[in-house]
């Protein structure tokens, strides 16, 4: 197939696209720069120079199917950018990638859509779970309202499906980067003491995932996608602290509340200061990651075929490193 991918240097993209290209499709990547054009064309993509997020109209090649991976994710930060390229970029993209033929669309949405503002604990949830396109986050907001165009898009001959993957790991990512960092310096606290569980997605599972369904025949759908085995917060933490030498025994817990309001202080410290950076903590960062949060992806197994191939010890070997090989192989 000739597939077009947005997000072909991210997390994500950098184990898809050699994958989808070692598998046997032609692959055209979205770019805006050309450092990142060198990254995709050394990756077996060729790369196509286009701005989601440009008024004028987005002119695609002929395709035959695209995976959105691209979105703006950040914890704070003002709510007009997140709503300019995750709904409005996919907005685009939904209408170029139809006219240029496209059969297929799959956008890689957030399980997170689903967690309310009270900070519920979320216990296996399935896809029937409502979603909430006006939360406080405006991450989790843009992204809800993105997928409900994503799933409204799907007709005959353009089928659409959104993959909800939870908090995604692997080599490359920033949390993962930035935890031995910030354990060793003092400033990681767990939120009541990391004793809830948790669903998490490594990064190779959410590409097998793509892969199916870029295979399914049907559309309109969402479906969460999830490493085979839940674990606490803590274990989590642990096993990857475990992978640099590090012990999280004696870190700081503070209660869910306390962080929450914390939170809500430093997201208005900043807006006031007009600071580019995140805030430390944040009351997103809170919601996203201190509270309970299981998803059951059992139609993603029986629908799409999606297995989860990368167990939890796979995955930790090779997490604090970033090659670029296809994902799996």
């Amino acid at each position: 197939m000739k597939i077009l991918v947005t997000g072909g240097t991210g997390l994500l993209g950098r184990r898809l696209v050699p994958k989808l290209v070692k598998a046997g499709h032609q692959i055209i990547a979205l770019t805006r720069s050309a450092s990142s054009q060198a990254k995709l064309e050394a990756m077996g993509a060729t790369a196509f120079n286009a701005d989601l997020e440009s008024r004028a109209p987005l002119l695609l090649p002929a395709i035959d199917a695209v995976v959105h991976a691209a979105a703006l994710f950040r914890f704070s930060g003002p709510r007009e950018p997140f709503f300019r390229t995750n709904v409005d970029g996919t907005a685009a993209l939904l209408k170029a990638a139809e006219s240029a033929g496209a059969r297929m669309f799959v956008y890689i949405s957030a399980a997170g859509i689903i967690m309310d503002e009270a900070g519920s604990p979320i216990r296996h949830a399935s896809e029937n779970a409502p979603t909430f396109p006006n939360h406080f986050s405006a991450y989790l907001a843009s992204k809800a309202q993105a997928e409900q165009l994503v799933l409204q898009a799907d007709n005959a001959r353009f089928h659409t499906i959104a993959l909800r993957p939870p908090a995604i790991w692997g080599p490359g990512n920033a949390f993962s980067r930035e935890l031995p960092g910030a354990i060793t310096s003092g400033q990681f606290a767990f939120v009541e003491k990391g004793n809830y569980d948790v669903s998490t997605c490594h990064v190779d599972n959410v590409v097998e995932a793509v892969e199916c369904a870029l295979e399914y025949r049907h559309g309109g759908r969402a479906f969460f996608i999830a490493d085979a085995d839940e674990l606490t917060f803590r274990e989590f933490i642990a096993s990857l602290a475990g992978q640099q030498g590090l012990s999280i025994e004696g870190l700081r817990s503070v209660p869910y509340w306390l962080a929450s309001t914390l939170g809500r202080v430093m997201d208005t410290l900043w807006r006031i200061r007009q600071q580019e950076s995140d805030p430390p903590v944040s009351r997103s960062m809170m919601r996203m990651i201190g509270r309970e949060f299981t998803i059951n992806d059992a139609a993603a197994r029986s629908e799409l075929g999606y297995v989860g191939k990368v167990s939890r010890q796979q995955g930790l070997q090779d997490v604090y490193t970033d090659k670029q090989h296809s994902a799996g192989g």
